[in-house]
């Protein structure tokens, strides 16, 4: 097991010179913050979905211990619960999986046929999971193997869930924005309360009241299981995950990565600082204003400015977790993801498809008069959309990952498996540069193509017309940690498909360059010096 939580380069970056680089944004902690549960040893254990990591938080000293590293056996882990002998129980939301990790280090799986595994918890010896989809089940996992029994099917996203002092298991339904309870020996579903703001978990509280977030609205309600009279005990950002106790304390999680401690009602503390989750591409605006597709999220921070939130998943009009992403002006974007190109606009809490169909999309360029394209990493394929017209311009590629458009209207794209840049044209691909090890992220800027190699860590400078290259900085936040495979995320439709990392990169109209460091949950700037 690990002290450090998160990935951070300890190398000094190497610039070029002339060159300065800084941290527009601080490095995250955490690979986000999904389900907590209070351990056994009174830290709080934190499963992170995008980093496929659980870590123990202890609120006592804030010491953060790698408990499963990405890498290991337990992949997208999304809640936890503990067995009476202080083994783990953890769903994988995307591998529709429950693994037992047991207090020896050892981790086996118990189930792998449950797909959108999410809300877990033990009562009296007794294992139950439920999955978070359209049509998702609640069951009663045996432990020594055989079927689950299915105490309620059909269920709209059912969550994070306890049992009451009742003895009855309450569950919150995230799509129908209600919480409803049922017998766990038999029975039907009773209807607890309803008309919240995006429940996403129910746990409860000395007295016997239910506390639960809402990850729509941002407020944390306790709630009276007798009557359904809800109290708002805080109200913080939308995004919230999850909640434990510890010692009576009331601690909340949320997509970001920040864990508050509710203090008193109207009263927080935050407890542990968040940052970005997983950022992948960037893009800018006119005016400068940086944009980021952080998983979950779309946020903006206009020059010298903070970061604030576009639009987020389970938002109104939001395309879904955005990999790719580029700015068309007038508060519009072209994105990509879950198969999809989309056209989105979050000022009006609006997007349309403009293509679909396709496997894993990752970067997405338009070019001066208006064609989009979009590499598909998983098919290997580079598409263009030219007036609703989707044309398959390049073919067996190499995993491609990052498309840029030049001043001509030439088409670049990354083979990040091939360790090259190509020019796509009606007669194929020719290379542009190669020798490289992962190219993911590349941006155009006059006769400079700027290309974020993740394999060397390094961002490269290549003059388009003289051939020549530079590295402008080394050892930079980028890609896995040193010596970790991460393994791949399967996503569940519709909320996300594949998932996987990509370093992308932007150009400011001043010439900044912006670097997704997406090893340690940063933004990276990267300009000339004075």
């Amino acid at each position: 097991m690990s002290s450090t939580a998160r990935y951070t380069s300890s190398a000094s970056f190497d610039l070029a010179e002339g060159w300065q680089l800084e941290r527009l944004t601080d490095p995250s902690r955490l690979f986000g913050a999904n389900g907590i549960r209070t351990g056994p040893d009174g830290r709080i254990y934190v499963a992170q979905v995008a980093g496929s990591q659980i870590t123990a938080f202890d609120v006592a000293t804030g010491a953060l211990e790698t408990i499963s590293a990405m890498g290991s056996d337990i992949i997208a882990p999304d809640d936890i619960a503990f067995a009476d002998n202080g083994d783990m129980y953890v769903t994988e939301y995307y591998d529709g999986r429950v693994s037992v990790r047991e207090r020896t280090g050892t981790t086996r799986l118990l189930r792998d046929d449950l797909p959108g595994a999410n809300g877990i918890t033990f009562h009296q010896g007794r294992l139950f999971v439920n999955e978070c989809r359209p049509g998702g089940r609640l069951m009663e996992i045996p432990l020594a193997g055989g079927a689950p029994k299915v105490l309620a099917d059909n269920l709209p996203m059912p969550n994070a869930m306890e049992v009451g002092p009742d003895g009855k298991l309450y569950y919150p339904l995230l799509g129908a924005n209600e919480i409803w309870r049922i017998d766990p020996n038999g029975g039907e579903p009773e209807r607890v309360t309803d008309g919240l703001g995006g429940p996403d978990s129910v746990k409860f509280d000395a007295d016997g009241y239910i506390v639960s977030t809402q990850v729509g609205s941002g407020q944390v309600l306790r709630i009276d299981p007798r009557t359904g009279e809800q109290t708002l005990l805080a109200q913080l950002s939308p995004g919230l995950d999850n909640l434990t106790f510890v010692d009576g304390r009331l601690f909340v999680s949320g997509f970001t990565g920040q864990i508050t401690e509710i203090v008193a009602p109207g009263e927080t503390r935050t407890a542990l600082a968040d940052g970005l989750t997983w950022p992948l591409d960037l893009t800018t605006g006119p005016d400068g204003t940086l944009y980021i597709a952080d998983g979950t999220f779309l946020l903006s921070r206009p020059p010298g400015g903070t970061l604030s939130v576009l639009g987020m998943l389970f938002s109104p009009g939001y395309p879904g977790y955005i990999r790719g992403i580029t700015a068309t002006g007038d508060g519009e974007f072209v994105v990509t993801g879950n198969g999809i190109i989309s056209r989105y606009a979050p000022g009006r809490s609006e997007s349309e498809v403009v293509a679909d169909g396709f496997d894993q999309l990752y970067g997405v360029a338009v070019s001066a008069n208006g064609v989009i394209a979009a590499a598909d990493y998983g098919a290997g394929t580079v598409l263009t959309v030219d007036g609703g017209t989707t044309t398959v311009a390049a073919r067996d590629l190499d995993h491609p990952m990052g498309v840029a458009f030049t001043g001509d209207g030439t088409c670049l794209v990354a083979e990040s498996g091939a360790g090259r840049i190509v020019a796509v044209s009606v007669s194929g691909t020719d290379t542009v540069i190669d020798g490289l090890e992962c190219p993911q992220g590349i941006a155009v800027v006059g006769s400079r193509l700027y290309i974020v190699d993740t394999g060397a860590k390094t961002l490269v400078d290549f003059d388009l017309e003289t051939k020549s290259r530079q590295t402008i900085a080394a050892h930079l936040p980028v890609g896995a940690p040193p010596g970790v495979t991460p393994k791949p995320l399967l996503g569940l439709e519709p909320f996300s498909g594949p998932q996987g990392p990509f370093a992308g990169i932007a150009a400011g109209p001043d010439g900044t360059l912006y670097i997704s460091g997406d090893a340690e949950g940063s933004v990276l700037a990267v300009r000339k010096g004075a």
